[in-house]
């Protein structure tokens, strides 16, 4: 059997592997927070019929070898962290992380999440919360008799009292930053968790010690260039149709060698 059968086989899987990758992008369009990934490859084992360097019959030394390759597959698919444009919503629990680092969502399982989306909301018992009711943390709970709210860009949190009172400082909103901000986990719900890879978790105030700046009232939306997907698109189809024609030149030959005559 033909190795460019299977090698162009390998080609045309990574292809659908890259694409199911740009659709994922494209379909988070407008998710808040979301960060597009990047499928990344590399290629399979290749048999060597001759190494670099053989001493031929003739005793010389040949400088180039013989080798053919089986093919490729994917080898990672990375979150590409680069800031999504900024989207104005003057809604006083929509946070941006402007610059690096997440916010920290406490989990029903007692563990931390993390994540870029600040579209927050309170529940009944005014706990600043996501939208699937995970709490912030630290924990921020804003008085029923709260007349306004506002939120420094250091993260600290202030609400307006009726009758000419004075602001009281209910809360601290602090930041998460990792050393490797790829090596984070996707859980799905706009949140990511920790991994060896990703290093050791650190946590401080917004703008000190290289952690971005929080604003209220504005939103990080995706940072996914529809233009810049769609020639990506584009481009794995076409080296998908390319795999596809390999495979069927293979067939070709196949059949003329199985209609020789003797």
């Amino acid at each position: 059997m033909m190795r460019a059968l299977w090698t162009s086989a390998s080609g045309m899987m990574t292809q659908q592997f890259n694409m199911d990758v740009l659709s994922n992008n494209l379909a988070n369009v407008n998710t808040t927070g979301f960060k597009k990934s990047r499928a990344e490859f590399q290629d399979l084992l290749y048999e060597h019929l001759r190494r670099p360097g053989t001493i031929d019959s003739m005793g010389q030394q040949l400088p180039l070898g013989v080798e053919v390759g089986h093919g490729a597959m994917p080898s990672a698919t990375q979150k590409i962290f680069s800031q999504g444009e900024i989207q104005i919503t003057n809604n006083p629990l929509d946070i941006l992380v402007n610059g690096e680092g997440f916010f920290q969502i406490a989990m029903p399982d007692g563990s931390l999440n993390y994540t870029r989306a600040g579209n927050f909301k309170m529940d009944g018992n005014g706990r600043v919360a996501t939208n699937d009711g995970h709490p912030l943390e630290p924990a921020l709970t804003i008085p029923a008799e709260a007349t306004g709210l506002v939120i420094r860009e250091n993260g600290q949190v202030e609400i307006t009292l009726p009758q000419g009172q004075a602001n009281q400082v209910v809360g601290q909103i602090m930041l998460a930053k990792f050393m490797n901000n790829a090596g984070l986990e996707s859980q799905g719900n706009n949140l990511f968790s920790a991994t060896d890879a990703s290093g050791e978790v650190m946590v401080g105030q917004p703008g000190a010690d290289g952690i971005g700046k929080v604003g209220q009232g504005m939103l990080e939306n995706s940072n996914v260039q529809v233009v810049e997907e769609m020639v990506n698109l584009i481009v794995t189809q076409r080296a998908y149709e390319a795999n596809s024609k390999a495979i069927k030149a293979s067939d070709d030959m196949l059949s003329e060698a199985n209609n020789l005559r003797s």
